[in-house]
């Protein structure tokens, strides 16, 4: 395991989250990664395998890479991923199957992955299948973003906080699309999938433990509002605040507008 990693320099509560603020992004990724690792690892302690939901996305990238400089044993753990494109093969570039390929299951060899088959002939017996695998057994940690519109996985705003679904086929807006533009992961608006495949946020929130990391100055609107707005769909984010074991990592850019 690598040198504890720093403390924040400012931290706060709101609602029931805890906000973890550091000065640069690789402070808030060694700390998010160690606490992450920590609590994956305690989960296989105490009950002998841990169950986790990862997400995909540039933003998450150093975290990722950070988590797995920790001693885990993967081979007890159990992975999910957040969401896929429908339509698009596990090996087209902008796969989220692909990105935990590269990021995750190319360096450590879980129990299981657990991938969204988005080129699915019926997605929305795909919405099932996923669900019930979901719902074999408690999920113990959840690793998440937050989107530029406020969105967690591709719940996007005005989002069903209480949806009865674990699982759902949505049409992803504007904003969403054009924030995987500017993430690098299609080339214009046009090229980016209409539909998708997603873990509703209900899903999101059984984990026991959320580790949420949140990097660069084009998510501090996001982060502002999460913190200030009422809990409601119109920033699913906010929902963030009812959880009673959720970290929100933040680094000076996206903390900007606090």
């Amino acid at each position: 395991m690598t040198n504890p990693p720093s403390p924040p320099f400012a931290e706060s509560q709101v609602d029931t989250l805890r906000v973890l603020r550091y000065r640069t992004r690789a402070e808030m990724d060694a700390a998010a990664g160690a606490l992450a690792a920590q609590a994956i690892s305690g989960a296989v302690e105490r009950q002998g395998g841990a169950r986790i939901i990862l997400a995909s996305a540039p933003s998450q990238a150093g975290f990722l890479q950070q988590l797995l400089t920790h001693r885990v044993p993967w081979e007890k753990v159990t992975v999910f991923h957040m969401d896929e494109y429908v339509g698009l093969e596990a090996t087209h570039a902008a796969s989220f199957r692909r990105y935990q390929r590269e990021h995750v299951l190319d360096r450590v060899q879980p129990a299981v992955f657990h991938g969204i088959r988005g080129e699915s002939r019926d997605p929305l017996a795909e919405t099932l299948r996923y669900a019930g695998l979901l719902q074999a057994a408690p999920i113990d940690v959840v690793c998440a973003g937050i989107g530029e519109n406020g969105h967690l996985a591709f719940n996007d705003p005005p989002a069903d906080l209480h949806d009865t679904q674990r699982v759902k086929i949505v049409t992803l807006d504007e904003a969403c699309r054009q924030q995987q533009v500017n993430d690098g992961c299609f080339p214009s608006l046009e090229s980016v999938p209409l539909t998708a495949i997603t873990l509703t946020v209900p899903a999101l929130l059984a984990g026991g433990e959320l580790f949420v990391i949140v990097p660069g100055p084009r998510k501090a609107e996001a982060v502002k509002n999460t913190l200030n707005l009422p809990v409601s769909g119109a920033c699913p984010a906010t929902v963030l605040r009812t959880h009673p074991k959720a970290s929100l990592f933040i680094d000076a850019d996206s903390s900007g507008l606090l």
